[in-house]
């Protein structure tokens, strides 16, 4: 058995693989970059009606705000699937099922106020039904009635929902704040750009401000330029969005009431990480790289328009299951969440695993909660205790840095 769970495993892992980042190839990209107009369905024009979401996002009354991040379930369906690179003693019985039940076991653990879905949700090549496959990877979150989003990775569309038809049926489930796209940006590509606001406690002087800006994007899937292999890239419609919706909140954050000198922190959620994540080596992260890089082969700038625009803290992705690190570039701490669903593939005997972060209110001088004063995130593995590891300080108001707590 644990030799067909080898052979599966080896048929599943990524179809592309990072490639050198030759000058030429580079140059050439940049060059088709300009020339290529952006790539937008007239679907993508037309809006589908936004849902009703469910609630407000606000910190709790314990000053706190919790997020839970489940990166590359690749559910399919359900018990019928097969786990992937798991131990011989492990992969009798074990399926999609697992998937569902370390979800589970992550919210009684956590009780996270919120959970972010960063794409590869269902692995829809090997889902009969990809509505039913989806239907099942978020059931937990649903059953739980707690607020969550999802962006789409490369494998999410590969079934019988093109990746429009994935995004709108995720936008359509209970509980969910996704959005299919902002209802302001009439032209931009990929299917599930959004952002959502994090109100201050309520009833303090921050409960009708956004003191905490969540981005989510999609960073597409795999190229569409001949000449430029490879995985997909945020494109130049999606980082125009990105700065406007960023100056706006800044803007609403620093006027009254309550004027701020500085921006909200936010924090950036897509699958598929950036070239920049390659920056890093075992001096300089805190977590571990047990793989390639797989970004896109050309670099289409987000990065830097993310140190311009000087509020995103952290950015947050999935797509290499056995890198689950997180390394600060120029103010921005970049992580991965390491692998999560057992129909992944992984690592046997090397734990699956979530990330979740946690943004704390400072004390105003009158007792009450303010601003955010701090970002702080571990993972949980899925074992017999649900070990916490690789606790860090990924930012604060006072001294931004990687500060172990744990």
């Amino acid at each position: 058995m644990a030799q067909a769970s080898s052979v599966v495993s080896i048929n599943r892992r990524k179809r592309f693989v990072s490639l050198p980042f030759h000058g030429i190839v580079v140059t050439l990209a940049v060059i088709l970059l300009c020339l290529v107009p952006i790539n937008v369905s007239a679907a993508a024009r037309r809006q589908p009606p936004q849902q009703q979401l469910p609630h407000k996002l606000r910190f709790g009354r314990n000053g706190e705000f919790k997020i839970l991040q489940v990166a590359d379930m690749h559910f399919a369906d359900g018990k019928t699937t097969p786990c992937l690179d798991v131990l011989p003693h492990q992969f009798h019985g074990c399926s999609d099922l697992n998937t569902s039940a370390f979800i589970q076991r992550m919210i009684q653990a956590e009780k996270p106020n919120f959970i972010v879905f960063t794409g590869d949700n269902i692995f829809a090549f090997d889902a009969t039904d990809s509505a039913k496959s989806l239907n099942a990877a978020f059931a937990p979150a649903i059953a739980a009635g707690i607020p969550w989003a999802a962006v789409l990775g490369n494998h999410d569309q590969e079934g019988t929902l093109s990746r429009e038809g994935v995004m709108k049926h995720i936008v359509g489930l209970k509980h969910t704040m996704s959005q299919f796209n902002p209802s302001e940006a009439h032209i931009i590509d990929g299917f599930g750009n959004y952002n959502l606001e994090v109100g201050g406690v309520e009833g303090s002087g921050f409960a009708n401000k956004s003191v905490l800006n969540l981005y989510f994007l999609d960073s597409g899937d795999y190229s569409t330029v001949p000449a430029i292999p490879g995985y997909g890239w945020i494109k130049t419609s999606q980082q125009m969005w990105f700065q406007r919706t960023s100056a706006n909140l800044r803007r609403a954050y620093m006027s009254p009431p309550n004027v701020q000198k500085s921006s909200a922190p936010g924090l950036v959620y897509f699958h598929i990480p950036l070239p920049e994540f390659a920056s890093f080596d075992s001096s300089n992260f805190t977590g571990v790289r047990q793989e390639g890089i797989s970004s896109a082969s050309v670099n289409s700038g987000f990065f830097t328009t993310m140190v311009e625009a000087g509020d995103v803290k952290a950015v947050f992705t999935g797509h290499d299951h056995l890198n689950d690190f997180c390394g600060q570039l120029t103010g921005i701490q970049l992580c991965y969440a390491g692998g999560f669903g057992y129909h992944a593939y992984g690592k046997a005997g090397w734990s699956r695993r979530a990330r979740v972060v946690v943004a704390s209110l400072e004390k105003t001088e009158k007792g009450g909660w303010g601003a955010v004063k701090s970002i702080k995130t571990w993972k949980r593995l899925d074992d017999q205790h649900l070990t916490a590891i690789d606790g860090q300080v990924l930012w604060s108001k006072n001294s931004a840095g990687k500060n172990k707590f744990l």
